[in-house]
């Protein structure tokens, strides 16, 4: 799963080259994305009824808003599957997507666009590698700004340190050291997560995402 490639040196490459890397990824998760309309989701935590999702809002065209997306250095694609498995499997976090899984073939800030606003959540898997790779702050930077400036956006970027490599707090970066980071190792992670992850907040996330595609979709009948 792991990438023979060299690194990404230029972050604002016009092309996506780094899913290049990720090619061993993508086949699995077909096969994992193309089981999940078969599986349940979790609940608010306000409530305790299970409760089936559609994860398509054109069940047509087979678009799924995402419950999270993680974003992750190149060389933590297998922890970042680790981590995407445990939100999904023992919390019932599901969908979840990592960046490896973006389409090939596209500007990275394209692919970047479209996972934040394909997905409730932005989860930044803040580990030893994430320095190593500066577009990774620059990922986490835009998220940012994406969430102070869409009221719906509002607290969804989720720093996320995990047991493994974690990023010690005197290196993590001013901006996202400020912001409370669920670390796996804590005590409390699991009431971190079901703390976070509401599904009201899905839910509203998942009306605008709808409505904005519709919208999109009558324009481009328009054009014909």
């Amino acid at each position: 799963m792991g990438s023979s490639n060299s690194k990404i040196k230029f972050p604002f490459s016009p092309r996506n080259s780094a899913k290049d890397h990720y090619r061993s990824v993508e086949q699995k998760v077909f096969n994992q994305n193309s089981a999940l309309g078969d599986l349940s989701l979790d609940t608010d935590t306000n409530s305790h009824t299970d409760t089936k999702e559609t994860y398509s809002s054109d069940e047509d065209t087979g678009e799924i808003f995402y419950r999270f997306v993680i974003l992750h250095a190149e060389d933590d694609i297998d922890e970042a599957v680790r981590v995407q498995e445990l939100l999904q499997n023992e919390f019932c976090i599901k969908p979840g997507i990592i960046f490896a899984e973006m389409p090939s073939g596209r500007h990275l800030l394209e692919n970047l666009q479209d996972a934040m606003n394909g997905s409730a959540w932005t989860i930044i898997l803040l580990t030893e590698n994430f320095l190593s790779e500066h577009y990774c702050e620059f990922q986490a930077y835009a998220c940012l700004f994406s969430s102070l400036t869409k009221p719906h956006k509002g607290n969804t970027v989720i720093p996320l340190k995990p047991r493994n490599t974690s990023l010690p707090l005197e290196r993590t970066p001013l901006v996202l050291g400020a912001i409370n980071a669920l670390q796996e190792d804590s005590p409390g992670f699991a009431a971190q997560v079901k703390k976070i992850f509401q599904e009201s907040s899905y839910r509203q996330q998942q009306a605008v995402w709808k409505n904005k595609k519709e919208k999109e979709d009558v324009q481009e009948l328009l054009k014909w």
